[in-house]
């Protein structure tokens, strides 16, 4: 079982169905999944929910996440070279956070907003105090020369996973945690809803739903026992 399994247990099935009610997502809805695979849409059939018609971008090719009912295109979510609003609408979670900098940020937001009229893009809040990559406290709020130096021996992931510290370099490039200003920046049509846990900041998520968009705790269902989720 991976480190993030848990996590990925309690959020990421309120997520969908909030992704579904508030982009009214059913079985004739054409989705880019940007940077994606499998793992949600295996998740909508085992909770019940509508399959849409997928198709999922990403830069490896499916391998065993190959499933009959999604179409996987191998490119990059900043380039991807589709005709303008291909699809009816665009999902992606935990993407964007992972492409470096603000300046390939924007690359991607601009082939969201160019891909589809309606899109729904989840990121990590970089106020949230707990690092979720390395699953640790603060060491994102370091410069990112600290952070390579800690990634390895001072994080619960690092520890865990025992990686090198060449990749330990190359991660800590590659992650750049976005707040709520900046997603307003890169998705100015969107709205943006907070995801909270306990009251404290997990996520973030740009919303254009072409709808007034609800609180995402209306949207999700009812509160977590553990936490809430609100705008």
């Amino acid at each position: 079982m991976s480190i993030y399994t848990p996590f990925q247990r309690c959020f990421r099935p309120r997520r969908l169905r909030a992704f579904y009610r508030l982009l009214g997502v059913n079985e004739s809805t054409r989705v880019l999944d940007l940077g994606g695979g499998a793992f949600f849409w295996d998740l909508a059939l085992s909770i019940g929910l509508p399959l849409p018609q997928v198709t999922v971008l990403n830069i490896r090719p499916p391998g065993d996440e190959a499933r009959s009912f999604l179409r996987w295109i191998v490119a990059d979510a900043r380039a991807s070279q589709l005709p303008d609003n291909s699809f009816d609408l665009v999902f992606s979670n935990s993407l964007v956070e992972h492409l470096g900098d603000l300046k390939s940020q924007k690359l991607f937001a601009d082939e969201v907003r160019r891909l589809a009229p309606r899109y729904f893009v989840q990121t990590p809040d970089r106020l949230c105090p707990v690092e979720p990559h390395f699953v640790t406290p603060f060491v994102h709020w370091l410069p990112r020369d600290v952070q390579r130096r800690l990634i390895r021996n001072f994080t619960f992931w690092g520890l865990r996973t025992r990686p090198s510290q060449s990749y330990c370099n190359h991660i800590s490039e590659e992650i750049a945690l976005l707040s709520k200003r900046e997603m307003k920046q890169l998705f100015p049509d969107a709205k943006v809803l907070s995801e909270r846990f306990a009251g404290v900041p997990k996520s973030l998520i740009a919303v254009k739903a072409g709808a007034p968009v609800p609180p995402l705790s209306e949207a999700a269902g009812s509160p977590l026992s553990i936490g809430h989720l609100g705008a």
